[in-house]
């Protein structure tokens, strides 16, 4: 039986084992390519199916009420590195172990399909950065937490910028200004005032600021940890995010769903629960304006979303705008509003990982990122808009999806919170998912080729709506498989809600839960 600690800390280092020898795999650069690249592909699969077992082993024994608990030294005095699980940060761990091995299938799929260069330095800063994220969502304190986080933004950095083009590396100043500024310059401060207020950085079970700060010095603090906490893509820190879109599909996979902005509302949501606590925050009102914030991000990027015809940029908006909900559901402060926001974390990850995998797909089988140049690519393509299809249900919010649930319990948290405006918002916002994601289905599906007058049947008498199957070109099996498995849990998260529900229970026990409102 493996010991708790021994668990957990090979969770944190199997990642960088697996960066390592994934560099010692593709030793010799471009020469050896071919000659090492099974070797450096079966580093990444062991590393990160390993990783994911580890935390799944954590798993059983957080669902049995255990903390495994990690210290690893103290830095200043009464300031450790130190690693707790408990469910929040057991949730993100899960997401981003169980995705990597998926996001990896993809990444040789979808680099083979490119022949794209530097795949040893590409897969091995994506194991650094799946390693950044498990201390993200380990960490026992704000100390620990910090490091992290901006261990996470370098590790990413030279993901952003792999093309090594102009606009990679624009994209790439972009990135690491914003998520170095916003952390320095804003949450590093939070952090240390937080430290002057509280004497401690440890996160407590109802708030560790809880009867030692008050009033607008409350609503101050809280901004300046939502603002500094970059990832969450809060307007207007949100630039970076569409910016990063140059990278590679692999790359947004990781930015959008694995790793970066998960880590992102996931801090908020930490910082929310174990740092202010939610009894401090109603009492307060210091999340308030914050909402409002959260609220406006949330409707003004989804309009963007509308008007534009690339779909990874519409994708991306679409992420800043399905972010905000958890941020919402942090500043309601409310039972069903934080575990709607944790449990949209997961709903999220797997719903925008499928569409991003669709995406490249596309991309890979017929070179095509307009969204206007893609009517009836679904009839060649119907597995990818199958997917595509289920994962967009999943964001709209719409059942037998996963994201029906998270969506649900938010709805239900602002009317616990009497906050009808930001309830109108949320059901406006997934209206305005549908105008975005459901025309890129009904082109591709029910559109006429290019060149083929409306309403012809150029389906060479198959009496059906797909093409002909020597029409067909779906894109490599690499590529469309992941496709296939993300959207299936997006599926599965719909019939499993009730024990993700259970398993982030916990979280709100300082706070009355709604009648009704588990899954």
């Amino acid at each position: 039986m493996l010991p708790q600690w021994l668990a957990l800390a090979l969770a944190l280092l199997l990642p960088v084992f697996g960066a390592a020898a994934v560099a010692w795999a593709g030793r010799g650069g471009r020469a050896v390519a071919g000659k090492h690249r099974a070797t450096r592909e079966a580093c990444t699969a062991v590393a990160s199916i390993a990783t994911f077992l580890c935390v799944a082993w954590i798993a059983v024994e957080v669902a049995a009420g255990e903390r495994p608990r990690l210290e690893i030294g103290e830095v200043f005095p009464g300031l450790p590195i130190a690693f707790e699980v408990e469910p929040l940060g057991l949730l993100f761990a899960l997401v981003a172990s169980a995705l990597w091995p998926v996001t990896s299938m993809y990444a040789v799929g979808y680099l083979r399909a490119h022949r794209s260069r530097h795949q040893t330095r590409f897969f091995s800063f994506f194991a650094l950065s799946i390693a950044a994220a498990l201390g993200i969502a380990f960490s026992a304190n704000l100390l620990t937490l910090f490091l992290f986080y901006e261990a996470l933004t370098l590790a990413t950095y030279p993901l952003v910028t792999h093309q090594r083009t102009g606009d990679a590396r624009r994209a790439g100043r972009l990135y690491l200004g914003i998520l170095m500024g916003t952390s320095i310059f804003l949450l590093l401060p939070a952090i240390l005032a937080t430290y002057q207020i509280a004497g401690s950085l440890d996160f407590v079970p109802g708030g560790l600021l809880q009867g030692k700060i008050e009033g607008s010095a409350a609503a101050f603090l809280f901004a300046l940890f939502a603002f500094g906490i970059g990832k969450a893509a809060l307007m207007p820190v949100h630039r970076w995010l569409p910016a990063a879109m140059v990278a590679p599909t692999p790359v947004s996979a990781l930015l959008h769903a694995v790793a970066v902005v998960k880590a992102g509302v996931f801090c908020v949501l930490k910082v929310t629960i174990y740092v202010f606590g939610l009894p401090l925050l109603q009492s307060t009102q210091a999340s308030s304006w914050i909402g409002w914030v959260a609220t406006f991000t949330l409707l003004a990027t989804a309009l963007v979303a509308l008007t534009q015809d690339d779909l990874k940029a519409r994708l991306a908006y679409s992420t800043i705008s399905q972010l905000s909900y958890i941020v919402l559901g942090a500043c309601l402060a409310t039972a069903a509003g934080v575990l709607g926001g944790a449990m949209h974390i997961a709903m999220h990850a797997l719903g925008k990982i499928t569409l991003f995998f669709c995406a490249g797909a596309i991309y890979v089988a017929h070179h095509k990122r307009s969204i206007a140049s893609m009517d009836g690519l679904g009839r060649r393509m119907p597995w990818t808009y199958l997917a595509f299809f289920i994962a967009s249900l999943s964001i709209i919010g719409l059942p037998p999806t996963g994201g029906s649930w998270s969506k649900w319990l938010l709805v239900l948290g602002t009317v616990e919170g009497e906050r009808w405006l930001w309830g109108l918002a949320l059901l406006l916002s997934s209206l305005l998912s549908i105008g975005y994601l459901m025309p890129v289905v009904v082109r591709g599906l029910l559109r006429p080729e290019p060149g083929q007058p409306e309403g012809e049947d150029n389906l060479a008498g198959e009496g059906t709506w797909l093409a002909p199957p020597e029409e067909r070109a779906e894109a490599p099996v690499l590529v469309l498989a992941p496709a296939l498995l993300t959207a299936a849990g997006t599926l599965l998260l719909f019939f499993f809600a009730s024990d993700l529900y259970g398993l982030l229970e916990p979280l709100v026990q300082t706070v009355a839960p709604a009648a009704g409102g588990s899954p």
